[in-house]
């Protein structure tokens, strides 16, 4: 039996991460991270082929060019994110769910391809202010930086409409408990 696709989507520092951490280990639901391809550097302690699969700006632009990716997108110059078909395929062939992590138009655009196969869920922030205050308290990026995604932010929030749910992350047990629930109904569980 072929699975099933769940789209997750969010601004950075939404508190995505975390939970579609936690809702891996729930092993009853068949669940397998689509690990997505990035042109950017690794930060911490991320491994090649574990996070992501990290290419060179040039090596994303020829598998572009090939047609490998199920969707991509330049966030900002020369830093690219995506996700291989292959990599999504063997898995549904499989019988795994797939849980995939991408930004909002790529999961837009992943639930347009798959349809009622994928459920799209887009986790929001209480509000920007509160998003600004995560992004901070990270301490992983430079004044700079955090203006840039809490740029990118305004514009990801304007997109939230258009996934099959809506997830408001201003209790981590909260939204942790209604994603689970919403995934279990979506993949026919208990």
């Amino acid at each position: 039996m072929s699975g099933k696709l769940i789209i997750f989507s969010a601004p950075s520092g939404t508190g995505k991460s975390t939970i579609i951490n936690w809702l891996m280990a729930h092993k009853e639901l068949r669940l397998a991270f689509s690990v997505s391809c990035t042109s950017r550097p690794p930060r911490g302690s991320e491994r090649d082929g574990v996070e992501y699969f990290f290419l060179s700006p040039g090596e994303f632009r020829r598998r572009i060019a090939a047609g490998e990716f199920l969707e991509y997108e330049e966030v900002y110059q020369d830093r690219f994110y995506g996700t291989l078909k292959s990599q999504v395929d063997r898995q549904l062939a499989a019988g795994d769910n797939v849980v995939l992590d991408v930004d909002v138009k790529g999961g837009c655009n992943i639930k347009a391809h798959y349809g009622d196969r994928a459920l799209s869920v887009f986790i929001q922030p209480p509000s920007v202010d509160e998003l600004r205050r995560r992004l901070e308290s990270r301490g992983t990026d430079a004044p700079d930086v955090i203006a840039q995604r809490l740029a990118r932010a305004e514009f990801e929030l304007g997109f939230a409409g258009g996934f099959d749910r809506v997830v408001v992350n201003d209790d981590l047990a909260k939204a942790e408990a209604e994603v689970l629930t919403i995934v279990t109904e979506f993949i026919g569980g208990h």
